[in-house]
């Protein structure tokens, strides 16, 4: 198999920037509470000068709100209208929530839409049984570059695949061609992807939750990128579970599309142990009827291919 090739690399921060998501993510996650400028500059470590101008320009915006009596700041207006931009953006949010609520509830699992946002691949949704661990969180991030986000241009066009493998990996990765154009006909003449269940690239995918590969020393990605299969080599194909035997998976997932027919959320539904062909048939058929119920309700379509 050949190694992948790097292409040139992403472009560069910007400290400004940054501070100002800083200081947003800081609010948002604590939107009950309101900050005076001297905490939030020593909580944050950006000195006072530079947070009094990012709080000057963002309470000036509707970003946030200043008390002038207490002098401090908390979330403001112009959030929501942004949140609902966003909404509508992913306004099959909580449609795809009512379809995952009845998947959790047929097979006693954990089921996720999830998308790409931005650069990164966003859990949007999580559904399951009370008291039990869920597999994922909402929130959670991904980097959408291989060997990372498979699932999130496997039914969309040549194009999105070509794009997403043009991208650096975010871990060194081997390609073999004609085994990914296999995994790619199979998925989409399916209509799902069935994901084997393997300890240690499930243990790798949860130590990436959030994480900035590139930002590791060399080294430890090297070492990573040894724990990796080629690109698709986790995904059965239709051969591979032609047999009623169990079969150990990890999660099956199908898509939902939008009005133009481009692949929008990805839904999962987990499995974490060894299952039949005719139970995965069984858990498949439902996730394809619950995706293709939220692409009907926000007037989506499939895409028509060529052959």
């Amino acid at each position: 198999m050949a190694e992948f090739e790097k292409p040139h690399s992403a472009g560069r921060q910007s400290p400004p920037t940054e501070r100002v998501v800083q200081v947003l993510d800081y609010l948002v996650a604590r939107p009950d509470q309101r900050f005076g400028l001297s905490e939030l500059a020593r909580t944050l470590e950006i000195s006072k000068p530079t947070a009094l101008g990012i709080l000057t320009v963002l309470a000036d915006r509707g970003y946030l709100t200043r008390d002038d009596a207490v002098k401090t700041y908390g979330l403001g207006p112009a959030l929501i209208a942004a949140g609902r931009a966003a909404q509508r953006g992913f306004a099959v949010g909580p449609i795809a929530r009512a379809q995952l609520e009845k998947l959790s509830a047929e097979f006693d699992t954990t089921c996720t839409a999830s998308a790409v946002v931005g650069d990164r691949i966003s859990v949007l949704e999580v559904t399951g049984p009370e008291g039990i661990r869920k597999a994922a969180k909402v929130g959670q991030v991904y980097p959408f570059a291989p060997p990372v986000g498979l699932m999130y241009v496997l039914w969309g066009s040549d194009h999105d695949l070509e794009s997403w493998l043009a991208r650096e990996p975010s871990l060194p990765v081997r390609l073999d061609r004609d085994r990914l154009l296999t995994v790619v006909r199979d998925c989409r003449d399916a209509g799902y992807l069935v994901e084997s269940l393997d300890p240690i690239g499930q243990r790798l995918h949860t130590l990436m939750a959030g994480v900035v590969t590139h930002d590791l020393p060399s080294e430890v990605r090297e070492l990573l990128g040894e724990m990796v299969s080629s690109l698709g080599e986790r995904v059965y194909l239709g051969r591979d579970i032609s047999s009623d035997d169990e079969h150990p998976v990890s999660l099956i997932a199908a898509p939902t599309y939008d009005a133009e027919g481009h692949q929008a959320l990805v839904l999962t539904l987990y499995v974490g142990g060894s299952i039949t062909r005719s139970e995965i048939e069984r858990r498949a058929t439902a996730l394809v009827a619950a995706a293709d119920a939220v692409t009907a309700e926000v007037g989506g379509r499939a895409p028509v291919r060529s052959h």
